[in-house]
């Protein structure tokens, strides 16, 4: 049996554990946090949406992100301080923009695989986690961003999937509890919402259960291919593990392995220019809030479709009878996880105008750093060594895209480094 690391135990890692094990693996998962899920795949905006898998790389998006620089509330922000990584990474960025349409057309295909993958591990591992498959409704203020819309579904359409326009009565049909005044909508029948860290813990249990392990609140110190094992693979990875007694002494060990998967998120970044490879990740901050729906009428007056705003790039998801998601907004301002009240206020100002008969007197603030590459496509696959594998650049469609790159991400090390006796799986990755 090969032995694999997976670094990172966010939703990209758990799923490609859970991934390798089904396939005779012998896995085990590093990560710094005390559980799985505790970073970036702990409040999300709850979306499953290939409904929003349009790429940024467009000069519409720089147009309007030179604009929102000068607005203090506005969806990007972006501190100017000099950073060579920063910078370069932006470059890189608008170097991708002729590549918008063929990587939204490939997003979009993804997320619809990865719908299919997400749905069937969660009935086979009966893992609950408010799943709500009412749609995403994409709601715009006036004409030009609605026509804006209808050229980015055709390219949705492209990459298969359908979403059809609605008129402002249409939308109040749909969702009754919406307040203010459209010029239309877009709605998305086939997407869905749910809590991505009830998924993500739900999915380790099922890991741990078939045979995975975990070595939690352990730090990275280095890993080292050593080329010692076949096919000319072999890890080391060297890390401390936090104290579990008051004498608050962190242990130190080294552990080797067949082949390592990087999905440490903006992580990933350092660990693989420690392997020889170039992965660069930039850390874009998003926010939300959780509004505890304490009684009755903020409960009825709370939406039960998702809904994406296009003016303000906010979007909603409803978790379960008492909570309500709200997210949003994108902070270039390096690996810094301080949460904003001028940044969290523009949320709960939207609710309430958009959610009136909503109670906000209680919301839970939370900040969290989505790992992106320039192209906007995540990088699954193998690194220069042997053994090296990546999975990893997510972006805002981490949770979206995860249950398919897992599996491709699987297949290729089943295709380079076999398992002498392969379990088989109930369903295989279309060719890329």
């Amino acid at each position: 049996m090969r032995s694999f690391a997976v670094i990172g135990a966010g939703i990209t890692g758990i799923t490609t554990a859970y991934s390798l094990i089904r396939k005779g693996y012998d896995v085990t998962v590093i990560d710094r946090q005390r559980y799985p899920a505790m970073e970036t795949s702990f409040a999300n905006g709850g979306q499953l949406s290939a409904s929003n898998a349009e790429v940024w790389n467009s000069w519409a998006t720089v147009f309007k992100g030179i604009k929102w620089m000068l607005t203090p509330d506005a969806p990007l922000l972006m501190n100017p301080k000099p950073s060579w990584h920063k910078y370069s990474w932006m470059a890189e960025f608008l170097a991708n923009i002729p590549n918008y349409r063929a990587n939204t057309v490939e997003t979009t295909r993804l997320a619809i695989a990865s719908r299919k993958y997400m749905f069937e591990i969660a009935e086979r591992e009966k893992i609950d986690f408010n799943l709500e498959k009412r749609g995403i409704l994409h709601i715009y203020r006036d004409k030009a961003s609605f026509e804006g819309a209808g050229r980015v579904s055709q390219m949705y359409a492209e990459g298969g999937l359908s979403r059809r326009p609605v008129t402002p009565d249409e939308m109040r049909g749909l969702e009754p509890t919406l307040h203010g005044h459209y010029y239309g909508g877009y709605f998305t029948e086939s997407d869905s919402t749910g809590d991505i860290h009830k998924f993500t813990r739900g999915l380790a249990d099922a890991c741990k259960r078939l045979g995975v392990s975990f070595v939690n609140e352990a730090t990275v110190e280095s890993v080292t291919h050593t080329g010692k094992g076949r096919d000319g693979t072999g890890i080391d990875i060297a890390f401390s593990v936090a104290a579990s007694d008051e004498s608050g002494l962190a242990t130190h060990e080294t552990r080797s392995f067949d082949g390592v998967v990087v999905c440490a998120g903006v992580g990933s970044r350092d660990l693989a220019a420690k392997l020889g490879d170039r992965v660069n990740i930039y850390p874009v901050k998003g926010y939300s809030i959780t509004v505890m729906l304490d009684d009755e009428k903020s409960q009825n007056g709370a939406p039960w479709v998702s809904l994406l705003d296009d003016k303000t790039k906010i979007v909603t998801s409803r978790l379960g009878k008492d909570r309500f998601r709200v997210a949003g907004t994108a902070e270039f301002n390096g690996e810094n996880r301080d949460i904003r009240d001028d940044r969290v206020r523009p949320l709960i100002d939207w609710t309430r105008r958009l959610f009136p008969d909503v109670n906000t007197s209680r919301c839970v603030p939370w900040a969290g750093l989505r790992p992106m590459l320039p192209s906007m496509l995540p990088r699954v696959g193998a690194g220069k060594l042997p053994g090296v594998f990546y999975n990893t650049g997510h972006g805002h469609l981490g949770w979206t895209l995860s249950a398919v790159t897992a599996e491709m991400v699987g297949e290729k090390i089943a295709a380079a480094l076999p398992v002498e006796a392969p379990v088989a799986v109930p369903f295989a990755i279309a060719a890329e």
